[in-house]
């Protein structure tokens, strides 16, 4: 073999190596995705990502999917000021928006479901509440989530609709620490998400009312700018966005956005 020969060989070795995943490509092979990725997540997301979670780890077996949840509002904050994590999903566009505006997405957030808010009281609803009429009696102690998570924005949006004004015993970080409050029977009635009331259903009631079709929030979903593991926050967003997932979503009680 000639030296012109051996140099075209030798060549066209290195790149036959190259492309089967050698050192030089740290890739998964097979479009697989591997590591831990960390989603921030709304608290009303809890038990239906969890689910998904545990489907998309079933089907991506090099991944661990790590949830933090909270209020939305916290959770913004959380990112906006450096903590490490790839994927963020907002129970209102409000809070995503201030991740986005200070450059801390990847793209532009998807919308994947919405939810609406109904009046939580305890199993049997034994003080007769009907309607948001019923929360403003000086006997029925209320939660409400604060103003700036999206429950308790929600809440006064729907409370201003109703042309009503009450005096909530306690202001909650996150829907699950006000939905908690009717469970511990520390109050009569708390504005909470449908779905929170559902996943609570054999401690509380959840009663619908005509003035929360004007307070639905939509949740965006993002993969973050710094994400450590930016092809398994993609996969992951991909999966909450597939029909599985939105599967999950909807027997949870959430809309179709």
């Amino acid at each position: 073999m000639t030296t012109r020969h051996l140099a075209l060989f030798a060549a066209m070795t290195t790149l036959a190596l190259a492309g089967c995943g050698g050192e030089s490509d740290p890739r998964p092979q097979g479009g697989a995705v591997t590591g831990d990725v960390t989603v921030l997540a709304a608290a009303s997301l809890t038990e239906s990502f969890t689910r998904i979670g545990e489907d998309f780890e079933a089907a991506n077996p090099g991944v661990r999917v790590v949830f933090s949840f909270a209020g939305s509002s916290a959770l913004a904050n959380q990112i906006d000021q450096g903590a490490p994590a790839d994927v963020f999903a907002s129970a209102s566009p409000a809070n995503m928006t201030t991740v986005v505006d200070a450059g801390n997405g990847d793209g532009n957030p998807r919308v994947f479901v919405r939810n609406q808010l109904v009046i939580a009281v305890p199993d049997g609803n034994p003080d007769g509440v009907s309607g948001l009429t019923d929360l403003t009696r000086p006997d029925v102690k209320v939660a409400l989530c604060a103003e700036q998570v999206p429950c308790g924005a929600a809440a006064r949006r729907a409370l201003d609709t109703a042309g009503l004004r009450l005096t909530p015993v306690t202001l909650e970080q996150d829907v699950k620490a006000a939905l908690s409050k009717v469970r511990l029977g520390e109050v009569d009635a708390a504005l909470v998400y449908r779905t929170d009331a559902r996943a609570a259903d054999d401690d509380v009631d959840g009663i619908d009312f005509p003035e929360s079709g004007g307070a639905i929030n939509d949740y965006p979903i993002v993969v973050l700018r710094n994400a450590p593991n930016k092809p398994a926050a993609r996969a992951f967003v991909d999966h909450v966005l597939s029909g599985p997932g939105q599967a999950v979503l909807t027997a949870a009680g959430f809309q179709a956005p």
